[in-house]
C-alpha cells in the first residue's frame, strides 16, 4: 500500500480519486493549472502543486513537471485518471525509470491501446470487425475531403489521441469536413499535445454491446 499518491488530473477526476485515497488512508497530491487554482480538487488534496498555465500542453501534459512534482512531495505513485497523459507509453516508462509507481497499465499495453490509430491497426491485424475508415494519418484538408467521399457520408472525424468526448467531430457533408477537420486538428493539438487525425465511417443508431 502506499503512503502518498500524486494525482495528475483534475476536476472531478482528481476529486474521486482523492475520496478513495481518503477511504484507504493514503495521502494525496494534486497538480494543477492556473485555471484550477480555485478547484475543490485543490481543496480537498492534503498537498497541491502549481504545474503551469491554463492550457493543458503547458500543464498537465508536461510529463517533466508531474515527475518533477512526485519528488519534491515524496509522492510513491501517480494515478493519471483518464485522459492527459494516462494513454500516454512514454510517460509510464519514465515513471518506471525514476522509481515511481503507474497506477495503469504498463508501456506495451498503452502502446497497444492508447493511441487509436495504433489500436485499431492492431486490432485489424488481429482480425477484429472494425468500423470502415481510413486508419492512418491525415496531411490536410484535401486529403481528409478525398477519404470521406470515398467511405462516404456521414464520417467521424477523429483525434487519435482522442478522450473525453474532444478531438471528435461528424460531417455531414463536404463542407463539414472543411470546416471540421482543421477544427479537430487544432483542439487535439490543444488538449492531447498531439495533432494526428484519422477518419472513419460514422454509425448511426448504433447498438452498444
Amino acid at each position: 500500500m502506499f503512503n502518498k499518491i500524486l494525482i495528475a488530473n483534475r476536476g472531478e477526476i482528481a476529486v474521486r480519486v482523492i475520496k478513495t485515497c481518503r477511504r484507504l488512508g493514503i495521502a494525496t497530491v494534486v497538480v494543477y493549472s492556473d485555471a484550477d487554482a480555485d478547484s475543490l480538487a485543490v481543496e480537498m488534496a492534503d498537498e497541491a502543486v502549481h504545474i503551469g498555465a491554463s492550457p493543458a500542453a503547458q500543464s498537465y501534459l508536461v510529463a517533466d513537471k508531474i515527475i518533477e512534482a512526485c519528488k519534491a512531495t515524496g509522492a510513491q505513485a501517480v494515478h493519471p485518471g483518464f485522459g492527459f497523459l494516462s494513454e500516454k507509453a512514454e510517460f509510464a516508462q519514465r515513471c518506471a525509470e525514476e522509481g515511481i509507481v503507474f497506477i495503469g497499465p504498463n508501456p506495451g499495453a498503452i502502446s497497444a491501446m492508447g493511441d487509436k490509430i495504433e489500436s485499431k491497426k492492431f486490432a485489424q491485424a488481429a482480425g477484429v470487425s472494425c468500423v470502415p475508415g481510413h486508419i492512418g494519418e491525415i496531411a490536410d484538408v484535401a486529403e481528409a475531403v478525398k477519404i470521406s467521399e470515398e467511405i462516404g457520408y456521414p464520417v467521424m472525424i477523429k483525434a487519435s489521441a482522442g478522450g473525453g468526448g474532444k478531438g471528435i467531430r461528424v460531417a455531414w457533408s463536404r463542407q463539414d469536413v472543411e470546416e471540421g477537420f482543421p477544427a479537430v486538428r487544432a483542439e487535439a493539438a490543444g488538449a492531447f499535445g498531439d495533432d494526428r487525425i484519422f477518419i472513419e465511417k460514422f454509425i448511426e443508431s448504433p447498438r452498444h454491446i
